[in-house]
This record gives structure tokens, C-alpha cells and sequence, in this order.
């Protein structure tokens, strides 16, 4: 596959990664087996950008990655994050204290058995300090030789101007997917203009864009969707009959509904590099060939018409983690 670049640092990855989150259970159990050969599959068709994070399984995803690539490495480019906290098993505080920067990065390198991350990224944006402190350690790492290349997830226009001054960020993780386009109106055309990528986690809206989910209630308590105010009520109807544009354009296609979904993703620039998520072989062989999958001008017209935010029956995420996305 032809490699797509993340930043205007040097950072080039396959224009499909893998988002690796699933592996720690939050989508349903997850076998450890399976998901070393799924990043082992994964190698061999191409992919070479796996993306974890220190708060994944309370570290155990990293250690996970850390089997599948450990005689891969020169094949496997490796994307972590810290400063997304829990307390009492819940997600609910940030850390992007100058001092914690560093404490959190040794733990990373060392449960994924690597010397140097190459794709560092703040989890979540630490309102209680300034991110300019906070990117500034990040920065000591990189002139240090631990970490290659900087990002920022879920950060807002100010913040990630901001942390750009500082020290260059190739990459803003965030949502985006045809089921939340927020970011078009203003964050997109700042991340063109600042040089920055974009690499969207969920692009297949947790499974929603495929089509083969249920409602909230029939997941069990541990699955994340369980709790997803999209996947309740009256909203999983209005957001099922929304997403049908995407199985139907697929149908036309003779393609799958996430290879539809992440074809669009593709088409919205050079510089989009989505993650899918998926813990099996069979439907990473999909995520894979979405990157052949020609939407002409027409087709990506009508999904863009079809989904607008307006469309999309609920938030994202419920109030509480919704609290912890920087809106500046």
C-alpha cells in the first residue's frame, strides 16, 4: 500500500491502521492468541501503524503489542498515549503534569519492549495545566531519543495551535467518521493549514456503520456500547435508519458497509490516516481492502448528504466522558 505522511516531520504510515483498544476487552473479550496473529496478519497485508494506549487494559495492551512486534519491529510503527486516568476503575482524570510526562513514557517503553515510541500522543488534555508545560516535556522526550514524532487527541483548535508553537505535532487523534463530523467546519482546515494528520479512531462509529450491532442493552455491562447514549432508544432506531445510505451504497458496490464507510474516510485527503479496531483476521482482510475501494464525486456527495451531524440521533459519549474532551 502506498504510504500516506502524518505531519511534515517525516512520519509516513500505511493509509489504514489498526486501533488496538478492542484487544483489552472494551468491545466484548478479547483472545490474546488471536490478537497477536490478527497484528501479525495485519504486517503481512501492509499495515505497519498499530495504535495502543497506557490506560488500554491498565497497561496490558502494551504489553500485548509488545509480543506480537517484538521480532517485527522494523515493520511495526507504534503509536501510544498516556495522561487519560482512572480512578476506582473509571475513566475521570487527566494527568499532563511537566513531571508525569517522563514517568509515564519509561512505563510505556518498557512494557512495549521498545527503545524509542514512535508516535507519542496526550491522551486527553489536562485542563489544570497549560499545554504548552505539558508539550514541552513532551518535547525533552524527543530530544532525548525515547519518542520520534508528538500528537494530541482530542484537543480543540486553540490547545492544538498552541501545542504547535511548542513543539511540531504531526498527528491529532480524534472521532471522526461519517457518523461525527464535527471537526470539518473548523478543525480540519487548521490541521491543513499547521501541516498536522489526522488519524480517526472509530471511524466505523463502534461497529454502527456496519450495521451488525444491537442496542445498548443487549451488550453486556464491560462493552463500552452498553453505555453509549447512540446505541439507546429512540436513537439506535433514528441512527439505523440513517446509516442505511451506507449499507446500500455498499450493496451497489459490491463491497462491505465499513469498507464503504472507511472509503469515504480515505477520500477526504492524503493526510487521514482512520484506525480501525477489530480483534479478527476476517475483518481486517476488509479494513485492508477498503483502501482500493474508488468512491467517484457523486457517491461521496450523497454519504456526505445523507449523514450530517444533525442526522445522528445522540452525543458520542455520555456526559461524563464527554467532560473530558477540550472543546477550546
Amino acid at each position: 500500500m502506498e504510504l500516506r505522511k502524518l505531519g511534515r516531520q517525516g512520519l509516513q504510515v500505511s493509509p489504514v491502521g489498526m486501533g488496538c483498544a478492542g484487544f483489552a476487552g472494551n468491545y466484548g473479550a478479547a483472545d490474546d492468541e488471536e490478537c497477536v496473529r490478527t497484528i501479525h496478519a495485519a504486517i503481512e497485508l501492509g499495515i505497519n501503524f498499530f495504535d495502543t494506549s497506557d490506560i488500554y487494559g491498565n497497561g496490558k495492551n502494551e504489553q500485548l503489542i509488545a509480543r506480537a512486534i517484538h521480532d517485527r519491529r522494523d515493520r511495526a510503527i507504534v503509536a501510544t498515549k498516556f495522561g487519560n486516568m482512572r480512578t476506582g476503575g473509571q475513566r475521570g482524570l487527566t494527568n499532563g503534569r511537566p513531571d508525569y510526562v517522563p514517568v509515564a513514557c519509561d512505563e510505556s517503553l518498557k512494557r512495549l519492549g521498545v527503545d524509542v515510541i514512535d508516535l507519542y500522543y496526550q491522551h486527553r488534555v489536562d485542563p489544570t495545566v497549560p499545554i504548552e508545560d505539558t508539550v514541552g516535556a513532551m518535547a525533552r522526550l524527543v530530544e532525548q531519543g525515547k519518542v520520534h514524532y508528538l500528537g494530541l487527541c482530542e484537543a480543540g483548535a486553540e490547545t492544538v495551535r498552541r501545542a504547535h508553537r511548542v513543539h511540531p505535532i504531526s498527528a491529532l487523534q480524534t472521532e471522526y467518521s461519517l457518523w461525527t463530523r464535527d471537526l470539518e467546519q473548523q478543525m480540519i482546515p487548521l490541521l491543513r493549514e499547521l501541516g498536522i494528520g489526522l488519524v480517526p479512531y472509530c471511524p466505523l462509529g463502534r461497529g454502527f456503520l456496519t450495521g451488525a450491532v444491537k442496542r445498548a442493552e443487549e451488550y453486556p455491562a464491560t462493552d463500552f456500547r452498553h453505555n453509549d447514549p447512540r446505541y439507546q432508544g429512540e436513537n439506535f432506531d433514528a441512527n439505523m435508519r440513517a446509516a442505511s445510505v451506507v449499507r446500500d451504497m455498499a450493496e451497489r458496490n459490491r463491497a462491505t458497509a465499513a469498507q464503504v464507510a472507511l472509503a469515504w474516510l480515505l477520500h477526504k485527503g492524503p493526510d487521514v490516516v482512520p484506525i480501525p479496531g477489530t480483534k479478527r483476521r476476517r475483518y481486517l482482510e476488509e479494513n485492508v481492502a477498503a483502501a482500493a475501494i474508488t468512491l467517484n464525486d457523486d457517491e461521496v456527495a450523497s454519504l456526505d448528504a445523507a449523514l450530517p451531524p444533525e442526522k445522528v440521533a445522540g452525543p458520542r459519549y455520555n456526559e461524563k466522558l464527554m467532560a473530558q474532551v477540550d472543546r477550546s
